[in-house]
Formats: C-alpha cells, structure tokens, sequence
C-alpha cells in the first residue's frame, strides 16, 4: 500500500489536546494512538472513532476515564497522526479491521472496555465478536452493524452522495454540521490537521461507501456472523446515544438493543443537547455516563 503522513507541525498546540503521541506498526502501517493513565490499572478503555475524525474526538473523555484506569485512543489507517493509504480501494473492510484487531493484539490488550461510535463501533464491536475474550464491556454509541439487508436513513444516503460525488472534502465544516454546538475555527482546524492535502483524505472519501448497503458488499457477511455472535452475547453491553442525531438516533438505538439482547439490562439512555459527535457535544457527561456503567457492571 502506498502511505503519506501527515507532518507533525500540523498537530502542534491544537486546543484541549495536550496528550503524547504514541504509535506502533500493524501489517507494515504506522498507528497513531493516545495512552492515558496506568498502564497497569484494572481498567483499560478503547476509544475508537468513526469518519471523518480522529482521536482528537475523545480529548474531553480521556482525562475523566484515565483517573478510573487506562484509556487508549487510536487513530484508524488514513486519520489523524496513523499513516494514511493514498488509494481508495485500499480501504476495504478487512483492511481497516485488520488494523483495529492487530492494534489490540500488538499491545495484547484484555479487559477491555470499547468506547466506539460510528465507523469505530462497525470494526470494534466486530473485533469484539470475534476476540471476546479480550473485551470486558460494551459501549457502543451512534453506531451500528449494517449488514446491507437493514434500509438507511435519507440523511445517510444524502450524505453517501455528497462524498461519492467529492474529491476534497471540508472536514471542519462536516464536523461541526454534526454537533449542536457550534465549534471555534481552532476546533474545526484541529479537526483538518491530518489533512493537508487531498492525497491525505482517501480514507475520509472512502468510508462513507464501503458502509454495507447491499449483503454482497464487502465485510457485510463478516458483519452478519457479528450479529450472530451478539444474539447470545452475556457481557455487559451499554447502548449509548445522542438524541439529535438524525442517522444515528434513538431509532437506530433501539435497532441496535435487538441486535444484542443483554443491553436491554442497561438503563436506556439518550445524550440531550448532542448530535452525532457527542463526544464533541457533551464528552464529558458521556464519560460519566460509562464511568458509572463500569462500576454498576
């Protein structure tokens, strides 16, 4: 595959993201990701994000979920600080999850507690079907397993067809579109700073079209043995979401609550005042929100 990285420069003094980069190699490409308290800590949270962010997503999570344990945030190939694969069709669905697997198994992670919302749910609540016994918990939040025989929303097909149909796309502005609140011009900059150029967006353009709409489309089958796998899931599982996402809202909540039964022994609960980057909105009542599961569970 060939890579470009994203100069370093780019990610200076962005704001409230004080944190060291870390990084590690998984099938020749180089992952970016946070590590945040003990290492040894009984705790570990793995917070994976969706398109078209990074890590910078979860800044207001990290700190309040590092004083209970340890919290890593990666970057997927093609986002924030990780290298980024500059041909569309290297992002295929075992590529990207490839990645996230080799990610838990080069730090040999256990005990795991996923935090993941949108693209970061897809791949790590299918890691988690498939590595279960590495994952303690679950927290799955604007996200779901789309397996190509669920209908989309017309928001979602709208926005499919505003990237299939752009070469360069204005990631600050699809960002803050995505939140109630409006985000400072450093905040959506920072949101910008892995990509430079247009050569460095090939993931972001990607993703939205390899979401399996069709049951033939690449990683639905995988996908589907994931839903299999969650019908008789006894870990506990915590359906988290934001009231204001029109994609991924309480419909698509409660779409996921009967893909995997045991979340229906969690208290129902929807983010007020938060869109589909709640970890933007409202990051940090979202981390007491999984702070307290964690210790009910």
């Amino acid at each position: 595959m060939d890579t470009v990285r994203t100069p370093d420069d780019r990610f200076r003094d962005l704001p409230g993201y004080p944190f060291d980069p870390n990084y590690v190699e998984v099938d020749d490409t180089r992952l970016h990701y946070v590590d945040e308290g003990r290492e040894d800590a009984e705790e570990t949270f793995l917070c994976l994000h969706g398109e078209p962010s990074w890590s910078y997503l979860y800044r207001k999570m990290i700190p309040p979920l590092a004083e209970e344990g340890r919290v890593l945030a990666p970057d997927l190939p093609g986002f924030g600080r990780s290298d980024k694969w500059t041909n569309q069709e290297d992002y295929s669905f075992d590529s990207l999850y490839g990645a996230v697997e080799g990610f838990v198994e080069e730090l040999d992670l256990d005990g795991v507690t996923l935090v993941a919302q949108d693209w970061g749910g897809i791949l790590g609540l299918t890691a988690a079907a498939e590595n279960p016994d590495r994952f303690r918990r679950l927290v799955p939040m604007n996200t779901g397993l789309p397996d190509g025989t669920q209908p989309m929303p017309e928001e979602w097909l709208q926005f499919r067809s505003f990237v299939e149909a752009s070469r360069e796309l204005p990631i600050g502005y699809m960002v803050d579109q995505g939140c109630v609140t409006t985000l400072s011009e450093e905040v959506k900059e920072a949101y910008e700073a892995p990509f430079p150029t247009a050569e460095h967006q090939a993931g972001a353009l990607e993703l939205p079209l390899r979401v399996p709409t069709d049951p033939e489309m690449d990683g639905a089958e995988r996908i589907r043995r994931a839903r299999e796998t969650f019908e008789d899931w006894e870990k506990p599982t915590f359906v988290l979401f934001s009231e204001d996402d029109p994609i991924t809202g309480p419909p698509a909540a409660e779409e996921l609550r009967s893909v995997i039964p045991v979340s229906r022994e969690q208290p129902e609960v929807y983010i007020e005042d938060a869109a589909h980057f709640l970890q933007e909105d409202a990051g940090e009542r979202v981390a007491e929100h999984v702070l307290e599961f964690v210790r009910r569970s």
